[in-house]
């Protein structure tokens, strides 16, 4: 289910989902591997997401959506769109297969240019079905358990995974805010998106780097909020490119041991004198790594395979 804010409902800013993000992102990788995510470094090309008022309302709804299954690799997944009166931008009916049924808001009638953004979301849902990808205690990936604010904590998958994966940008790009009103699509804040965005960005590299393809002003902007944070995240200690502050504050929880760390602080010692260790998330990942204290060193997470420059 895609969730529709639309201009009379408030756009919720900032980095409520973080934690589940996270998680989102280490499942999604753990169910994928390296080479599972790699095969998603090319993005959604946004001549695919095109819906015209030319278009014929129906072929040009099963085009789009034929794309984004393309994307996803979805090869003999079949996708039936309808148009409905309902609250939510999207809904799919999760089934076995090989047809999935997806109902759209009628408003998409008129309203063509985010149809393909909806898709993203509700393709991913089946993507993540056909995986068994969700998170415990879900089962059937309906979302039964909930992010702190109440937020279906499969549906913050479902977003991290079309960012990540290479199709949320469409979901980034939908907001947008004028003197009228706003509109955004999906679970995630706008900085959450810019967030997972730019995680992947730093995966595959500047190719990756979504900025290039927004429409939407709004939409940027919280590209580089997002992104800003997933850059804090390649500084935290004990990461060598943490800032002097935040290794003064590592230095000190170091020095205590496995007492103490400060509060909020990703990394957590354990062990005492020479067999002191320290853990702390991968910054690509988000799987916890575990290393000895014995100042510089490199370390490759044992998840997504990155090596980290580490002062521990």
């Amino acid at each position: 289910m895609t969730q529709n804010r639309g201009r009379n409902s408030p756009v919720e800013h900032g980095f409520p989902h973080l934690a589940t993000v996270r998680a989102a992102l280490t499942a999604l990788h753990r169910r994928l591997s390296r080479d599972g995510i790699q095969a998603y470094a090319t993005g959604f090309a946004p001549a695919d997401a095109a819906f015209t008022d030319s278009d014929d309302l129906y072929l040009g709804a099963q085009r789009v959506a034929a794309a984004v299954v393309r994307h996803l690799q979805l090869p003999d997944a079949r996708m039936v769109i309808a148009y409905r009166s309902m609250a939510e931008a999207a809904t799919v009916e999760l089934t076995a297969g090989p047809e999935y049924f997806i109902e759209v808001n009628d408003r998409f009638r008129t309203h063509r240019r985010d149809l393909a953004a909806a898709l993203a979301h509700e393709v991913t849902h089946v993507l993540l079905h056909r995986l068994g990808l969700h998170f415990p205690g879900t089962g059937t990936g309906t979302g039964a358990d909930a992010d702190a604010d109440g937020t279906p904590a499969d549906e913050i998958l479902t977003d991290t995974a079309a960012a990540y994966l290479g199709a949320g940008w469409l979901l980034l790009d939908a907001y947008r805010e004028d003197a009228l009103g706003h509109q955004k699509l999906g679970y995630l804040t706008p900085e959450e998106f810019g967030y997972v965005l730019a995680k992947r960005a730093a995966f595959f590299g500047p190719a990756a780097d979504p900025s290039v393809l927004f429409t939407s002003p709004q939409a940027y902007e919280a590209y580089v909020r997002g992104a800003a944070l997933a850059r804090r995240d390649r500084q935290r200690p004990p990461l060598a490119a943490a800032g002097p502050v935040a290794r003064r504050r590592y230095a000190r929880a170091r020095r205590a041991g496995a007492a103490a760390a400060p509060d909020g602080a990703p990394y957590r010692f354990e062990g005492a004198g020479a067999e002191l260790r320290v853990s702390f998330p991968c910054p690509v990942c988000e799987q916890r790594v575990r290393v000895p204290v014995r100042g510089r060193l490199r370390a490759r997470c044992a998840l997504c395979g990155t090596v980290l420059d580490c002062d521990t």
